[in-house]
């Protein structure tokens, strides 16, 4: 049969996944400075580990910051459709969606049908980001990955005065110097963060089910600490960072 190809150049990682009747494979990768290598060899990585050869794609959709520079795609999308269709094909029941990325935070609201109905996002700031993450992590002189765990084990989680990824960089240092751990500093981001997604939301309007999304939603300290601030259990993709790129193929393969 044949397969749809769908890429998601962010400004931190390019994603690409192959669908067929399901998920075949995926691969993920820093997008680096050049965009249109990223999209290369990440669509590259998961055709292999997919067993299939080009000639096997019906069609190759392209998404996210960088999807004008993916010059083999035959169309592109804006992420925030291919978003929504993703976690309707992952999660019918979803009707709001809280998107995490490398730059900026969304939320989006669906409707029955899987479509965005509407958004909200924050504005020129990383606050509510995976940058704020990353920035806090390379302070703790931590891998990103670490951070959800080790989060969780606060007995005492420190308060930043600011929302704000740059002066929370600085409030850090002083609290690492004040002698606060690891694990109350990243619990005191984690408490930040939470803080502007659910402002987002809010704003919005939070309807059940909803569901989190992007590289952010992989941090279990995250996400456990935004569920206690919306007061909802909320649902993960079991591979989040990929949603967008899996969208783009479900609307190359469906035609919507």
């Amino acid at each position: 049969m044949k397969h749809a190809l769908g890429i998601d150049v962010g400004s931190s990682f390019a994603k690409a996944v192959v669908f067929g009747e399901g998920i075949l494979s995926y691969a993920t990768m820093p997008s680096g400075g050049n965009y249109a290598e990223a999209a290369r060899k990440v669509s590259r990585a998961a055709i292999e580990k997919a067993a299939i050869s080009d000639a096997d794609l019906s069609t190759t959709i392209a998404t996210g910051y960088g999807a004008a520079a993916v010059d083999f795609a035959d169309r592109t999308f804006a992420d925030i459709p291919c978003h929504a269709a993703a976690i309707w094909h992952l999660f019918p029941s979803a009707r709001t969606v809280v998107d995490i990325g490398g730059q900026f935070c969304r939320v989006l609201k669906l409707d029955g049908n899987g479509r965005a109905t509407s958004f909200v996002q924050n504005e020129k700031c990383a606050g509510g980001s995976g940058k704020f993450l990353q920035v806090i992590a390379r302070i703790l002189h931590m891998s990103v990955q670490d951070i959800g765990a080790l989060s969780l084990e606060s007995a005492n989680p420190v308060e930043f005065t600011t929302g704000c990824a740059v002066f929370a960089e600085s409030e850090a240092v002083s609290r690492i110097a004040e002698g606060a751990s690891p694990a109350d500093i990243l619990a005191g981001v984690h408490k930040a963060m939470s803080a502007k997604i659910a402002n987002l939301t809010v704003r919005l309007g939070l309807a059940e089910d909803c569901a989190v999304t992007g590289g952010g939603a992989k941090d279990i300290g995250l996400v456990r600490t935004l569920e206690a601030e919306l007061g909802v259990k909320l649902l993960v993709p079991e591979e989040p960072q990929i949603s967008a790129a899996l969208g783009a193929a479900l609307l190359g393969q469906t035609g919507r």
